[in-house]
């Protein structure tokens, strides 16, 4: 009889791995936007809010599992032990070379992909700076050299950086063809990041034109 409530326990959790594995977020033959708008529908506002940080909070009622989104990889995967160094952005840039830096980022990717399934393995979980998505590449356009963070970037020219960023992007992710991706970029800074102030660290909202956006 004292073994009925370690029974129930089982019997209940295997009806609930059950019941998860029939919802369609995670049916691996649906596509990516199904599953996701599904989870999405799923989730309530206090768990999309959680969600929003770069150390995602689980949420086991549906299965989700915590997650760090937050890795770097300008020039070679960062902050996670030894790794290929890759010169600056800027640096590459200075090539003009798009299939080298294509070539670069599908190396950055593989040992992406190594480092995160070792995680997985050894310490069971993927810690911080463990993942696959990287805030990579910086696409801003490097206007004053006094800011503090160009080297990140591909240098003033707007379409040598769209060249360069699109390479970067397919040399992460890896083929198009692919059902899953090698690792997911995160191209940055979208809205009033390198300038046109010097300065890094503050700028002058009135100041902002509608090509800075």
């Amino acid at each position: 009889m004292k073994k009925s409530p370690l029974l129930l326990c089982l019997l209940f959790t295997g009806l609930a791995s059950g019941l998860l594995a029939q919802l369609p977020y995670t049916n691996p033959a649906l596509s990516h936007e199904a599953r996701a708008q599904d989870l999405l529908n799923r989730l309530t506002l206090e768990e999309k809010v959680a969600l929003m940080q770069d150390q995602s909070a689980a949420v086991p009622r549906l299965g989700v599992p915590e997650f760090g989104w937050w890795n770097e990889a300008l020039h070679g995967v960062a902050r996670s032990g030894y790794a290929t160094v890759f010169p600056q952005a800027i640096g590459m840039a200075a090539s003009f070379d798009e299939d080298a830096v294509f070539r670069t980022f599908t190396a950055v990717s593989d040992e992406a992909r190594a480092k995160a399934t070792h995680s997985k393995q050894v310490e069971g979980r993927r810690g911080k700076y463990r993942n696959l998505t990287f805030w990579t590449p910086n696409i801003n356009i490097f206007r004053d050299p006094r800011w503090g963070r160009g080297q990140e970037t591909y240098g003033e020219d707007p379409y040598l950086t769209t060249r360069l960023g699109v390479a970067v992007v397919k040399g992460l992710q890896g083929p198009d063809d692919s059902h899953y991706a090698k690792a997911m970029a995160c191209a940055k800074h979208y809205a009033v990041h390198s300038g046109p102030e010097w300065n890094r660290n503050s700028f002058d909202a009135k100041s902002i034109q509608p090509e800075d956006l």
